[in-house]
């Protein structure tokens, strides 16, 4: 493929230094040519002084840029000057007009108006009172046109110079808009990894926690009775199975190219999810209330992964012990409450203590350290603008309770 050849432009310092050479020739040729006015002096008086007047207010024109203001000083005493010794009057002010511009164009604009309007003031009672005895009166005209000339050069820098800041803030407020686009695009990534994390860690925590009851069961009845051990590894073989199947059907929106959603576990399945907290050996107890309004999909979920948080908690860090789950529907507000009653032996009456066999306290969970299950659950509820707490029970255990509101998804927090 060609690439496409960039066009040739001279720097600016180059431009400007032509123009100003440019329009001090034609400056001085012009007004040569023209035919000498009566009254006026000639060009070669006061040792050519007309022609020097002529060439300086060209050549300062080639650093209008740097020193627009400097420039336009220069031009206008030079403009002065040529017309106050009454030389013959011609083509010699479009140095002035051009510096003028340049002012009001690149300049900081009030503070270049004013410097403009100022010295058009200057300009135009010096040139009146140099043409107050200029003869024909007619050519009086000429010093009008000079001071009408010198407003509209003013005003088309200065028009040209709010286009450009216009354009600029334009070109701003779109960077702007692209940054802020990017950031939003960044949130929801950020957003959606947390969603992900939320998911992988409830469902891995979940089934691991049962696991390793399950295996630890294993470990100790494996000699003693074979039966409860067989029955523990198929629990852990369909747990794990489960996980497997959700920790897919989560990654898979990763890879979905037409942006698929998996159902997400709602409440529907609270039953299979206690059924699994009982083969790890908690004792639960489930109260559902009626419900009568179908559950937004972002409450289902997030009641669900509550419960699942909470029931792993429990098999981690308590052990065997009774459970209650609740359930309560109301109008505006559904509540969610796992309660325990604290550790206590899996084959007995007592806490497991110090002297039970390791197999057992592998089962009951005691060496579990403190996780992030609480934070995680807080952070769910708040997304839905509900409320969590998490606090032991006095007499003895541990509830987890939280209230979340049925606003309809388009109005859920975010």
């Amino acid at each position: 493929m060609k690439r496409r050849a960039a066009p040739f432009r001279l720097p600016v310092l180059a431009q400007d230094a032509l123009l100003g050479l440019f329009v001090a020739v034609m400056q001085v040729q012009a007004t040569a040519a023209k035919p000498a006015e009566v009254g006026s002096r000639p060009l070669t008086d006061l040792g050519h002084l007309a022609y020097v007047l002529l060439i300086v207010s060209g050549l300062v024109l080639a650093v209008r840029r740097r020193w627009p203001v400097p420039v336009f000083i220069t031009a206008a005493l030079a403009s002065l000057v040529y017309y106050s010794l009454d030389f013959s009057d011609g083509p010699g002010w479009i140095g002035l007009f051009v510096a003028l511009y340049t002012l009001t164009a690149y300049g900081d604009g009030r503070r270049s108006l004013v410097i403009a309007y100022v010295g058009i003031a200057v300009l135009a009672t010096g040139w009146l009172i140099a043409a107050a005895d200029i003869e024909p009166r007619a050519a009086i005209g000429w010093v009008f046109f000079r001071i009408a000339a010198s407003v509209m050069a003013a005003a088309l820098g200065e028009s040209v110079r709010s286009r450009r800041v216009i354009a600029a803030e334009a070109q701003e407020r779109a960077r702007q808009a692209e940054r802020t686009r990017e950031e939003e695009a960044r949130s929801r990534v950020d957003a959606e990894r947390l969603r992900i994390a939320r998911e992988v860690h409830d469902t891995v925590a979940h089934a691991i926690a049962i696991i390793n009851v399950q295996a630890g069961v294993t470990a100790y009845l494996l000699d003693k009775r074979p039966e409860r051990a067989r029955e523990a590894l198929v629990t852990i073989e369909q747990t794990s199975a489960q996980a497997l199947h959700e920790m897919r059907a989560i990654l898979g929106v990763l890879r979905d190219s037409d942006n698929g959603r998996v159902p997400q576990p709602g409440l529907g399945q609270v039953n299979e999810l206690t059924a699994m907290a009982r083969e790890a050996g908690l004792d639960i107890k489930l109260e559902v209330s009626t419900s009568t309004t179908p559950l937004p999909s972002a409450v289902d979920n997030t009641a669900y992964r509550i419960l699942q948080e909470a029931i792993t908690n429990v098999i981690r860090h308590v052990g065997p012990t009774r459970v209650t789950v609740a359930l309560d529907y109301g109008t505006d507000i559904l509540e969610v409450r796992v309660a325990d009653e604290g550790g206590r032996d899996a084959w007995g009456d007592g806490a497991a203590g110090p002297d039970a066999p390791a197999e057992h306290r592998a089962v009951t969970g005691s060496s579990a350290g403190p996780g992030r299950g609480i934070v995680g659950m807080r952070e769910r509820c708040g997304l839905l603008g509900g409320e969590l707490t998490a606090a032991p029970r006095p007499c003895g255990g541990f509830e987890v309770k939280a209230r979340l509101p049925l606003a309809p998804a388009g109005t859920v927090h975010p």
